[in-house]
């Protein structure tokens, strides 16, 4: 018994984003929320690749409009839930992006 199997590269996905989620949600504030300060830094070390060479795919959400569409709640915080959606939200963005390269 002892030994876990190791994880498929997709439960190692969820593990990641969870992690880094909560890597800059305790930062300030709300420990288990991200301010706009600690998405802002987020998606700058934990997105710079693609912020600095994949523009198209990231950059069209700036943190301003990001932090507007995500804050469901209107907390001026961004949960788990709502940083969840826009990982989806930018997974789809660049797979339309790298799409659109291979035609």
């Amino acid at each position: 018994m002892g030994d876990n199997p190791p994880s498929s590269n997709l439960e190692s996905a969820m593990q990641m984003l969870i992690k880094t989620f909560h890597k800059y949600s305790g930062k300030e504030g709300d420990k288990y929320t991200l301010s706009r300060g600690e998405l802002k830094e987020l998606l700058l070390e934990e997105l710079g690749t693609y912020l600095g060479f994949r523009q198209a795919c990231v950059l069209m959400y700036a943190v301003e409009k990001v932090m507007n569409d995500l804050d469901a709640n209107n907390d001026g915080e961004v949960d788990f839930t709502e940083f969840i959606i826009l990982m989806g939200a930018l997974t789809v963005a660049c797979n339309d992006f790298f799409l659109e390269g291979l035609n």
